[in-house]
């Protein structure tokens, strides 16, 4: 799932490509997609694009006529610029925005899998800020994060506090994990009962590793955004491997839908937590 750092280099890159580019025309293949009907996406034709942002883990794309695309990629989404437009066979595209010179530059939202949960919103700039979407959004996660003390205290485990959006946006499944092997804090210790010391470290580990992200996504991510991005994890989905830090083995506790990986000696106290497919087996 695109996270924070994955968004945030996909703003940059189209923002600085795209920045006063004229629409042509904006069409909605994967009509599911499409949240709002007014106005209706031909009000974007003939304006021209003048930012490319990101609020957590929204894009947002701003035009001349004090318009705005709001975008969420969900877990499988991708917003591409690509110089030439999309065939009839192409069955992966939500949202198509074309823009006049340079070619047949298309802007696409790319959906890849059957769930086609990727959507859009196409607003008045000035009611982004009171739209669902982004009015519940807690405070960025990058660059600067507000002291966690207050924010995270409640009796709930960092794994589930951290990527909740309403609580500090932008921090999702995969980059939790890097964070809390950064922090050197078990994922189900409780938010309430982090110390002061404890706060400071999880907010360090916060920007340090967003940060590092993007400065390699700097590195090695230019256009067209590629389908699958270089994520330069250390822990998640590297159960099983050494420890990056002590050389103890990873571990995870397996979900339905996703995985906590974690190192037991650098977070746990050395206990390797239960892991819940090995609990279904069990009963």
């Amino acid at each position: 799932m695109p996270e924070l750092p994955e968004v945030e280099i996909t703003a940059r890159r189209l923002d600085a490509a795209l920045r006063g580019a004229e629409i042509e025309s904006v069409m909605a293949p994967g009509i599911n997609a499409l949240r709002s009907f007014k106005p209706p996406l031909s009000a974007l034709e003939g304006q021209r694009i003048e930012a490319v942002s990101r609020r957590g883990k929204h894009l947002i794309v701003e035009t001349s006529g004090g318009l705005a695309l709001l975008i969420h990629l969900m877990s499988a989404g991708r917003l591409q610029l690509y110089d030439k437009r999309a065939g009839p066979r192409d069955r992966t595209s939500r949202l198509l925005v074309r823009v006049r010179g340079s070619g047949e530059r298309e802007l696409r939202l790319r959906e890849f899998g059957s769930k086609q949960a990727a959507w859009v919103k196409l607003l008045a700039s000035a009611d982004l800020d009171q739209d669902d979407a982004l009015a519940g959004l807690g405070p960025e996660a990058w660059p600067e994060p507000p002291p966690l003390g207050e924010l995270l205290d409640v009796p709930r485990p960092l794994h589930a506090l951290l990527r909740d959006q309403h609580v500090i946006a932008g921090i999702g499944r995969s980059w939790v994990d890097e964070i809390l092997w950064e922090a050197q804090l078990s994922p189900y210790k409780r938010g309430a009962d982090l110390d002061g010391e404890d706060a400071e470290r999880l907010r360090a580990a916060i920007i340090a590793t967003l940060g590092r992200a993007l400065e390699h996504y700097e590195q090695a991510v230019s256009l067209p955004i590629p389908d699958k991005l270089p994520m330069p994890l250390r822990v998640h989905r590297h159960q099983g491997e050494p420890c990056p830090r002590c050389g103890a083995t990873l571990q995870a506790v397996h979900f339905e839908d996703y995985v906590i990986a974690y190192c037991p000696a650098c977070q746990t106290e050395g206990r390797v937590l239960k892991d819940r497919r090995l609990s279904r087996l069990l009963r």
